[in-house]
Formats: structure tokens, C-alpha cells, sequence
């Protein structure tokens, strides 16, 4: 797996998981836990998604948390709509985005002391880095949005800044593990679909009629290798099971709650 957690400030109580991938020149990342924050109840601890029913203002201090830890910079996340659209955070985006969160699922950047956040509960967040020639990037891929191509349009974004797919590395954070995800004959179809027959690998029969278990994280996986990301990893944990650590959709949904938390992923160039 290679990642390992690590509490990013003795002085901060918010913990994350760095990858080594990712680790090395002016780059710095961290997919954060749920541990940590100020939220309480259902969004207990480090809830940083204002897509949520918590308070505001809690959600503030989560992210502020989280941006402590990181390191010096401004948080930009968008609003996401599992799509393949993706957004070029520019050196005038505090201006250009002033206005509201634009609608997409990644982020793309050259600039530095911008942290690309990407929000999920169960869908694979993916962050991307060239270090050679300081591009990064972050996704957000749930089914819909890895069919509709969102890594291979966050691939060739980066590549549009000066990456190159050669010297890119890939990490997908947390995610929902197929133990856990079990989906319907639409959802396979539609993977099979976008990638040929390749695609039944991705799924085991459910012991539910008509049912599957579907890996989310070796699709994306795939789908980057395609784009020539040949080094990326998966850091194999899952949003489900491990309850202590993370948010996750459809634990909310199995519970009958009314809403949950979202955890943050994040990437930037140090200034």
C-alpha cells in the first residue's frame, strides 16, 4: 500500500494520509481523516464539506484545520456534480471564482499556494502531481463521473499547464472497497461500456440477484494507466469499514441518517 498516517502538526489534532509518491520537492498533500474537527453528532470530527447540513460555521473551522496543517495557502474546492468537467485554478482564480464554487469534478493548477481540495464520502479522490514541472491536480471520481472521463480530461488538463503523463504520479485516497459497494446491472453495463470488455474485471457477483460488487478504486487505476499515469497507487482503505477514520454515503444510508460529513483531500505547491 506504501501510505501511512501521520499527525501533520503536533499542534494541530487533525490527522491525514501521505503517500511517498507524492512526498518530495515543493509539493505537499495529505488525505485527511475524519478525527480531529469540531463537528458533532452525524458530522463528528473533521467534516470540511459546505455541501452538508452542519453548521457553517464548524464546516470553517474544519477546513481552516486542515489548511494548518498543510501549511500556509488558500483552499479551493468546487462544487462537485459527478462530471467529467474540469477547472484550471489560474493566478487570477480568486477574482474569476469569487462569485460562487464552479460546477466540476477536479482541479487543475500551476500556481503556487492554492490547495486543490477535493471533498468525498465514499467516491475515490485522486490526487496528481508532476514535480518537474509544478503541475498538480485533484479529482473526484464517483461511477458517473470516472465513466463520463473525468481522469482522462484531468490528464490532459495537467498535460495543457506543462505536465508530462511520463513524469505525472497518481495517488486515489480512501474510497469505498468492493467488499462494501454493491451495485446494480445499470452501473455495470455502464462501466463495461466506457471501457470494453475489460470491464467485467472490476466486478464479483453479489449474493443479491442481478447484483455486484464493483471495485471503484481499480477502475480508476486503469483508467490513469491508460493515460500513461504508469505511477499510481491506490492507498487500499476504505471509507465503509473503517468508520473511526472516515465518512461514508452509503454507511449514512445503510443507518437511515439524515445527511454526512465529507472528507477532505488536498494538494499544493508551496510558495
Amino acid at each position: 500500500m506504501g501510505a501511512y498516517w501521520q499527525t501533520m502538526d503536533t499542534n494541530n489534532p487533525v490527522r491525514a494520509i501521505t503517500h511517498p509518491l507524492l512526498n518530495g520537492g515543493s509539493i505537499v498533500h495529505g488525505f485527511f481523516a475524519r478525527d480531529g474537527g469540531v463537528s458533532s453528532g452525524i458530522y463528528s470530527g473533521l467534516n470540511c464539506g459546505p455541501g452538508s447540513n452542519d453548521d457553517p460555521e464548524n464546516v470553517k473551522k474544519n477546513r481552516a484545520l486542515a489548511m494548518g496543517a498543510l501549511g500556509r495557502g488558500e483552499l479551493f474546492t468546487c462544487y462537485q456534480i459527478h462530471s467529467p468537467n474540469v477547472i484550471t485554478v489560474g493566478e487570477n482564480w480568486r477574482t474569476e471564482f469569487s462569485a460562487a464554487p464552479p460546477k466540476a469534478d477536479a482541479l487543475v493548477s500551476n500556481v503556487s499556494g492554492v490547495a486543490l481540495g477535493i471533498l468525498t464520502a465514499d467516491c475515490a479522490p485522486v490526487l496528481l502531481a508532476d514535480v518537474k514541472n509544478g503541475v498538480i491536480g485533484a479529482l473526484h471520481a464517483g461511477w458517473k463521473g470516472a465513466v463520463a472521463g473525468v481522469v482522462g480530461n484531468t490528464v490532459k488538463a495537467m498535460t495543457a499547464l506543462g505536465a508530462d503523463p511520463s513524469t505525472t504520479v497518481a495517488v486515489i485516497g480512501p474510497t469505498i472497497g468492493q467488499q462494501n459497494y454493491e451495485v446494480g446491472n445499470d452501473v455495470r453495463d455502464a462501466v463495461i461500456k466506457s471501457i470494453g470488455a475489460n470491464g467485467e474485471e472490476f466486478f464479483i457477483p453479489s449474493k443479491n440477484n442481478d447484483r455486484w460488487m464493483f471495485s471503484l478504486p481499480d477502475f480508476v487505476l486503469t483508467q490513469l494507466n491508460e493515460y500513461k499515469i504508469e505511477k499510481s497507487k491506490n492507498t487500499g482503505l476504505d471509507t465503509y469499514a473503517d468508520e473511526k477514520s472516515f465518512f461514508s454515503y452509503r454507511r449514512a444510508t445503510h443507518r437511515d441518517e439524515k445527511d454526512y460529513g465529507r472528507i477532505l483531500s488536498a494538494i499544493m505547491i508551496c510558495e
